[in-house]
């Protein structure tokens, strides 16, 4: 019986990656919040919080809280201290220089280091400048990013809202589909009913016909030698009347040759005296081979009596269906009745399981978490458009600063000559100087911004990613989520209608996960039974008790009557053979008294001593002699044998047929005797073997069913891969893109500090200074006792 297998839907492919993707930054980004918060996720104090419920938290809960959050916290201070001190530093830089403070003096001081001083800060000006603008383009490229998660959240999200539809509407499709499935053991059942005549009929036919193979074998094998035998006295019967023709056409022949060589024998005279033609005779009269007229006549009357296509147990047998469907009618029709019953039983099943009832809450679920996304997408969009352009004007801020240093690095290098004076420096070198002042004051100006932008998005993108994605991956979340009354207005076991409690969403996500039937997800064997849901028996019962009140009677069986019992033995006494030993006797002795060859031989050797005038005559003779044991051996020898072979034949056969015979007698009285005794059992036995099959049915049907229903209906892989596309969206689309947005906004924060100070050291070998300090080296003798000191000496030109 095929019941087929449970059709699963075909889900969608899986996220995709952005086009735009940084896996070393995103690498670091981790590493860099993992060092900030070591801490795992603090469900104690998460669990604490959540019962306060808008009440007072404690000294102890606010202590704990701000230990988890510590290196956020100082990462904070940090941020805030340089967001406060940076333009405070800028304010003071710019007083002092306008107050010719601070370098504001436009002098330089000229020595034979200068060279090295300019290149080492002009190489760190670009190293800083170069990571400023790698940052930068990081940070444009995660913004880039961020808006391709963005817009790819939607269609994303669609896509996983689809799956889970299709999930959810496999649901009652799988129901249905096993409860239609209870149509084949039905269909089957009543089919059997229908045809209940020739299948059980024939299953009583065929058992009560093993119990006779026996005996119909041996009736099979004794007519099988009877017949054997009839077919040897018939070839007796015909060689014999062969042999007698041949033998009369044969004797004149014989007669007159022997006459004339007597004749001719005695014309010869002395020579021939000793010779004699009375061989020239037939050894033997086969008329007198005994007739088999009387056994053939005993054994053909068994043979034409049909006796092995007559016998009474086969037309019994023959009749077995037809008795058996006209005897069964009211069974089948009560059996018929029941099968209505269990049709309606198991389609009264699918309202009582409780997939559909979670189906239908679970799918108003997904409909309006739908609706909202697809009533917020435009919005969602308008404000990420506004993200983008503001996060874009940020990064053309570090682009500013980054295009300020590369200008100055460019023009400074290409203007500057060593052999000119500080005062005499030309525009160009001039300009490239303050192009890097111009990017020290807008460092000054946006570099507060921009921290303070990093802390918040730092603040929210990080605690985030570490409560939220960290703790997803280390499973701590699942274990959040399943403690008890801590999300308000949440209770995982009222939504699945878990009355016990005891599911929990770590243990559904991880067995979903293995692609696990709903049905033992859930554990729904807790709340509704499938043998009591799924339970047939009294129908079953009602079949089997319909059954036990069947009482098919078929007519007695005999194998053999009388007529053919007395048929069977007459045949046995009457095919026992005549006397055939003189026959044989005269068989064995040839065709001829005398041989025909030896007496030809003997009269050519007369025709040699002989006279003329009957020399011809003896050769004459000898020749007819040849030719004429040449007929008679081509003749009679074959027939000869063939009449031994069958003689011998039906003598060993017939000495066989009388035990044969009585045996197949006894086993045909053996086998009515078992008949009478064992029939009714066997009519029971077969009928409750028919009646297991029908039940059979039904049985294999509760099997599949309940093995799907917990197997295979509702695997329930979608659902973890929903939350796992979740996640996906949440972490690795959109807080990785955002986490690294601040950290490379970070980055190019923090080395705005040393690209300010070397950009004022370096901008000095460039600019065009007001007052020339010149140093000459002079040697002053200072006595005898001391050394040489070469004593610079100020020249200051105008």
């Amino acid at each position: 019986m095929e019941l087929g297998n449970i059709s699963q839907p075909v889900y969608g492919p899986g996220l995709e990656e952005p086009s735009s993707s940084t896996p070393g930054l995103v690498r670091m980004v981790h590493g860099f919040l993992r060092l900030v918060q070591p801490h795992g996720l603090p469900l104690e104090l998460i669990a604490d919080l959540a019962q306060t419920q808008g009440e007072v938290v404690n000294d102890e809960q606010k202590e704990e809280l701000l230990r988890y959050e510590l290196g956020f916290l100082v990462c904070i201070a940090i941020g805030l201290l340089f967001a406060v001190a940076v333009p405070l530093a800028g304010c003071c830089f710019c007083c002092c220089r306008c107050c010719g403070r601070c370098g504001g003096r436009m002098s330089q001081k000229q020595d034979g280091r200068m060279r090295s001083r300019r290149r080492v800060l002009y190489s760190a000006v670009l190293l800083v400048s170069a990571l400023v603008l790698a940052g930068d383009v990081c940070a444009f490229i995660s913004n880039i990013r961020f808006s391709q998660s963005v817009s790819s959240t939607f269609p994303n999200i669609n896509s996983t809202v689809h799956d889970l539809r299709s999930y959810l509407l496999s649901i009652p499709q799988q129901v249905s589909f096993i409860i239609d499935s209870s149509n084949v053991p039905l269909g089957n059942t009543n089919d059997s009913l229908q045809n209940i005549g020739p299948l059980l009929g024939g299953r009583i036919a065929s058992s009560i016909r093993s119990s006779t193979d026996e005996a119909l074998g041996s009736l099979q094998s004794l007519l099988g030698a009877m017949e054997t035998l009839a077919s040897a006295f018939g070839t007796i019967n015909s060689t014999r009347w062969h042999l007698e023709e041949l033998q009369g056409t044969y004797d004149g022949q014989l007669g007159t040759l022997r006459a004339r060589i007597e004749n001719t024998l005695q014309r010869c005279g002395q020579p021939c005296s000793t010779t004699s033609p009375n061989g020239v005779a037939f050894v033997a009269n086969y008329s007198t081979v005994p007739g088999v007229e009387r056994q053939l006549e005993a054994l053909w009357d068994v043979l034409d009596s049909g006796i092995e296509g007559d016998l009474e147990v086969i037309s019994v047998l023959e009749q077995a269906p037809r008795k058996v469907q006209e005897q069964s009618q009211d069974v089948v029709t009560r059996t018929q009745e029941q099968l209505g019953h269990i049709r309606q039983e198991i389609r009264s099943m699918q309202d009582q399981l409780p997939l559909q009832n979670m189906e239908e809450r679970a799918g108003n679920l997904v409909n309006q978490t739908s609706a909202v996304l697809g009533d917020n997408q435009k919005t969602v969009t308008d404000l990420d458009s506004i993200r983008w352009s503001v996060c874009a004007l940020l990064c053309c801020m570090v682009l500013l600063v980054v295009l300020c240093n590369t200008c100055g690095l460019l023009l400074g290098p290409l203007g500057h000559k060593e052999s000119t004076l500080p005062t005499q420096r030309s525009c160009l070198s001039n300009t490239g100087g303050n192009f890097f002042m111009a990017g020290v004051g807008f460092s000054f100006i946006f570099s507060w911004l921009l921290m303070l932008l990093v802390l918040l998005t730092f603040f929210l993108g990080g605690n985030i990613y570490m409560l939220v994605c960290e703790s997803w991956r280390s499973q701590q979340l699942f274990q959040l989520v399943d403690t008890p009354g801590l999300i308000p207005g949440f209770n995982l076991s009222e939504v699945l209608g878990d009355e016990s409690g005891t599911i929990t969403f770590s243990q559904i996500y991880r067995q979903c996960q293995q692609d696990a039937a709903l049905w033992q997800t859930l554990r729904l064997d807790q709340r509704v039974s499938l043998d009591e849901l799924l339970n047939i028996s009294q129908y079953t019962g009602e079949i089997s008790a319909a059954f036990q009140k069947l009482n098919i009677t078929l007519t007695p069986i005999s194998v053999l009557n009388e007529s053919q019992r007395e048929l069977l033995l007459n045949a046995c006494r009457d095919a026992q053979p005549p006397n055939f030993t003189h026959t044989l006797q005269q068989l064995d002795q040839g065709v001829t008294m005398g041989s025909l060859q030896e007496l030809a031989t003997e009269l050519e050797q007369l025709a040699d001593n002989a006279g003329a005038d009957v020399q011809g005559d003896l050769k004459a003779d000898a020749a007819e002699l040849r030719e004429l044991d040449r007929e008679l051996n081509s003749n009679f020898s074959g027939l000869l044998k063939t009449l031994k072979e069958n003689i011998q034949l039906v003598q060993s056969r017939a000495a066989q047929l009388e035990a044969q015979t009585n045996s197949t007698l006894d086993k045909a009285s053996a086998t009515e005797e078992f008949l009478g005794r064992e029939m009714g059992n066997i009519i029971k036995n077969e009928t409750w073997a028919f009646l297991e099959e029908l039940l059979d049915f039904f049985e294999t049907y509760i099997t599949w069913a309940k093995s799907s229903l917990r197997m295979d209906v509702a695997r329930c892989k979608p659902i973890a891969q929903s939350l796992d596309n979740v996640e996906a969206i949440a972490c690795d689309h959109i807080l990785d893109s955002m986490n690294t947005f601040w950290f490379s906004l970070g980055l190019c924060t923090v080395f705005l500090l040393p690209s300010i100070i070397l950009a004022v050291r370096l901008a000095k070998f460039y600019r065009r200074m007001d007052i020339d300090d010149d140093y000459r080296k002079e040697a002053v003798e200072i006595g005898p006792a001391f050394n040489l000191y070469k004593i610079p000496r100020p020249a200051t030109r105008h």
